[in-house]
């Protein structure tokens, strides 16, 4: 009974050891120059010097933090998730950073997706381009919904200001692809968009075509639509539902909700494609 217990004593502190060697990754605020505003952002990165791949990743009509938390759990869990895989990821607030809140439901936006959340891109690519710890020829772009929708303008080839080396590639969470698929859309680097085939929010037809539009004349894309997913099926644990009137921070229409298969594939798309 003694080596019993004395073996379930050192398998206890083997696993509170392992517990303590892998702690939840915890970010980093930074300040990135950008224009006349002062770009707040949240920071994941591995232990160690690098240099590491980075992600700079975008967040939703939402908003990047909440009433408690710097980082909402959607991000965070993306966030640790590619940490764990040795990247570093970059979360710029847009709204926060310019006093703002959650911009979903606002009829006539302070902020423009084509202009203001382009020019955050842009100013977390350069800030990226001075950190050491930052491999310069791998940074990529990840975005959420309206976060999504910045992204693909960030990446067409009429982008007036850009960093070399550019960007390493891209990932569009069911962005709102209807005002591009109407301008001749394309991308200079290799651009995924996961979306619902159930979306109701954005619109899978619209990036179909946009997508579609652009292949010849465009650098690597591709579309993948999970024919029963909703808007954000990438959370964990989001029962679908009807949205509500009542949420500042959600869609004014609409479903949302996980799905677990579409999660866990996307997750693995996610994960192959950064690592092109």
């Amino acid at each position: 009974m003694r080596s019993f217990a004395i073996s379930a004593v050192l398998l206890l502190c083997a696993a509170l050891s392992v517990a303590q060697a892998e702690p939840s990754a915890s970010p980093n605020e930074v300040e990135i120059p950008s224009g006349s505003t002062v770009l707040h952002a949240q920071l994941f990165k591995p232990d160690g010097a690098g240099p590491f791949p980075t992600v700079i990743a975008l967040h939703g009509c939402g908003g990047l933090s909440g009433r408690s938390e710097p980082v909402l759990p959607r991000y965070r869990d993306w966030a640790e998730e590619l940490v764990k895989k040795g990247k570093a990821v970059l979360l710029p607030d847009s709204y926060g950073s310019r006093g703002l809140g959650p911009q979903c439901r606002v009829k006539e936006r302070r902020i423009s997706g084509r202009r203001d959340r382009v020019a955050d891109i842009i100013a977390a690519r350069k800030w990226l381009a001075e950190q050491d710890w930052a491999m310069p020829d791998r940074i990529s772009l990840l975005g959420w919904a309206s976060g999504a929708s910045a992204l693909l303008w960030a990446v067409r080839p009429q982008l007036p200001e850009h960093v070399e080396p550019d960007f390493r590639s891209a990932i569009a969470f069911y962005p709102d692809c209807r005002a591009s698929s109407g301008l001749g859309w394309s991308a200079r680097v290799p651009t995924l968009i996961l979306i619902g085939g159930k979306d109701d929010v954005s619109s899978p037809p619209a990036c179909r075509q946009m997508i579609d539009g652009a292949r010849g004349r465009s650098a690597l894309t591709r579309i993948v639509v999970y024919p029963g997913a909703y808007h954000d099926f990438d959370r964990a644990n989001l029962p679908v539902h009807a949205l509500a009137g009542t949420d500042a921070a959600a869609p004014e229409r609409g479903h949302v909700g996980s799905d677990p298969d579409a999660r866990a594939d996307a997750q693995k798309l996610v994960s192959d494609w950064l690592a092109r």
